[in-house]
């Protein structure tokens, strides 16, 4: 967990410690907090020593207060603390830590003209090979069982999510509620990039096109039912109609009050808007709802 004395990092520490059902056994918590460096003509005047003395005193801020709280709720919490920058120090730590899972806040701001997760988080976020949860802006829930829904495309990437969630079920709580997710596109409608959405003649019949979507969620909902199904979880399933997956998957996310989405991941491209891709980028966009991204190997 990348923490530090913000209300957002506080909030996902909090998260962590509500974690009844995981904490009932031996869990490990690396707490890290960067410091950035103090200007190298700053550093000279004041000597190694302050500087160091300086470094550790702000760290602890973040660091003493965290471990505290994660070891009165039972978790084995260890501290440190690095001197650098985001992009390089705390990115390569995190893409380099044996984690099963890395935990942060972050503000949470929705729109397309700022950083979708928080400077931080996506740094992190494109330099992370590790599922990566990413609690935002909103309420964080803390109670034990958590409302969840997994977003599937029937890519091995969704499975990847399923199969994330029904491995790590303590995570989630003693009796989690999963809901699974999916978008089947619109037969009877089409839209052209730069042209308003009108209807068009498919010469499908109404009978089919409901039958081709039928099948279309079963597909993709029976892997994930009988991955979770191992692990002693029944889910329920959403199935939406739409043109655009993101939009329907970030308004059910918030319509339901979800506590976390599940989403799987191809990679981070180079761009830090690339999250996840497009799919994933517009869900970030438009919902506040914590985003747990899991990738496939």
């Amino acid at each position: 967990m990348p923490v530090d004395v913000s209300e957002y990092s506080k909030a996902a520490v909090a998260f962590v410690a509500s974690r009844t059902t995981l904490l009932k056994n031996p869990t490990e918590v690396a707490l890290i907090n960067l410091q950035c460096k103090v200007p190298a003509r700053a550093a000279r005047a004041l000597g190694k020593d302050v500087v160091q003395s300086y470094h550790a005193a702000e760290a602890a801020k973040a660091l003493n207060a965290a471990a505290a709280a994660l070891k009165r709720a039972g978790a084995n919490a260890t501290t440190r603390y690095v001197v650098g920058t985001v992009a390089d120090d705390l990115a390569s730590i995190v893409a380099n830590d044996r984690a099963d899972l890395i935990v942060m806040g972050s503000h949470g701001d929705t729109g397309l003209k700022k950083l979708l997760l928080g400077s931080v988080a996506s740094t992190v976020a494109v330099a992370c090979t590790k599922p990566l949860l990413i609690l935002r802006g909103a309420a964080i829930p803390k109670r034990d069982s958590l409302k969840i829904g997994i977003a599937l495309d029937g890519s091995p990437y969704g499975i990847a999510a399923a199969r994330f969630v029904a491995e790590h079920r303590d995570l989630f709580g003693a009796s989690p509620l999963v809901t699974l997710i999916h978008v089947v596109p619109d037969l009877t409608k089409i839209t052209v990039p730069g042209w308003i959405e009108r209807e068009v003649p498919t010469g499908i019949k109404p009978e089919q096109v409901e039958a081709m979507q039928k099948a279309a969620f079963e597909n993709v909902f029976k892997p994930a039912h009988d991955l979770l199904a191992r692990a002693g979880i029944t889910a329920t399933e959403m199935r939406l109609v739409g043109q655009a997956p993101s939009d329907a998957i970030a308004a059910q996310a918030t319509k339901s009050r979800l506590d976390l989405l599940a989403m799987g991941s191809i990679g981070f491209g180079a761009s830090r808007h690339t999250v996840m891709g497009s799919v994933a980028t517009r869900v970030a966009s438009r919902c506040r709802t914590a985003l747990l991204l899991v990738r496939e190997k």
